[in-house]
Formats: structure tokens, sequence, C-alpha cells
């Protein structure tokens, strides 16, 4: 035996828009979130900009370092590991106490911005020439370019 049972058709069809909605609200909170982060984990911008001669031609290197896992330069793992031990903070990068660098003027600027264990990485800071750069911060803006090779590499 058979039972059907027959529902009021305009109460199930305004049922419906409210059941979609909350189904679609529901689906866009996790993609909405995911939005709001989208590199998640440790990772930094790098640029590194020479200004080699008087006039405005410059010459800027820029690559993306993620550390989870390591990538975005022939060094990363090496640049993660640096990073970690300072908790993502470049000014607490230990120069490099064996490094003679040749005192030619040939301005390099580093940069950095992005996060490290949640918190906004921002660092800016010129030094006298690309060997400084190297002795000062090691692989981490040691992108593949000749004079950015770390010291005795």
């Amino acid at each position: 035996m058979k039972h059907f049972h027959a529902f009021p058709a305009a109460p199930l069809r305004r049922a419906l828009p409210a059941a979609a909605a909350l189904l679609l609200a529901a689906g866009a909170a996790p993609a909405r979130a995911a939005s709001q982060d989208p590199l998640p984990g440790n990772w930094l911008q790098l640029t590194v900009t020479r200004d080699t001669s008087p006039s405005p031609s410059r010459d800027t290197r820029a690559t993306l370092l993620r550390c989870a896992p390591p990538q975005g330069h022939r060094r990363a793992a090496e640049a993660c590991a640096q990073l970690a031990a300072v908790n993502g903070d470049l000014r607490a990068l230990p120069a490099a106490g064996d490094t003679v660098c040749a005192l030619v003027y040939a301005p390099v600027t580093a940069q950095a911005s992005g996060q490290w264990n949640g918190r906004p990485v921002a660092y800016t800071e010129t030094f006298g020439n690309a060997c400084e750069m190297t002795a000062r911060t090691g692989a981490v803006f040691a992108m593949d370019t000749p004079d950015t090779v770390a010291p005795g590499a």
C-alpha cells in the first residue's frame, strides 16, 4: 500500500529560497576567510634595486620567498632557516664577521614585505654595495645574480 502526502505548494516555494540562501552563506564563509590571506604561512616579497649610475635607470630584481616548503630563489632553504632563527626580523640577522668587501660605492636597496608567523614584515635598507648587503643579510637577498653570491661561496 502506497501513501502519498500532499504538501501545499506555496509554503514550500517560500522555504526554498531561504534554504538556498542559508546554504550559500555557509559555503561562502570559508571562501571569504581564505581570500583575506592569499599566501598563508611565512613569506616575503623580496626586492633588490641597484642604482649604479647617475641616470634614472635602475636594475631591480624581485622574487617571492616562501618558507613552507622553502622556494623562491636558489638559496631559499638557507634564507628561510636564517629568518626562522630571528623570527622573521631582518634587522636582527647576524652580520657575517669574516667578510671583507671592496670599498666601491654601488648602492643597493633591499626591501622585504610580507608575513612571518602571522605578523606583517616591512624592511628597507640601502647598502654601499651588494657585498655589504650579502654580508649583512646572508642568503635572504641572495637572488640569482653574480654579485650577490654569499661571501666565500
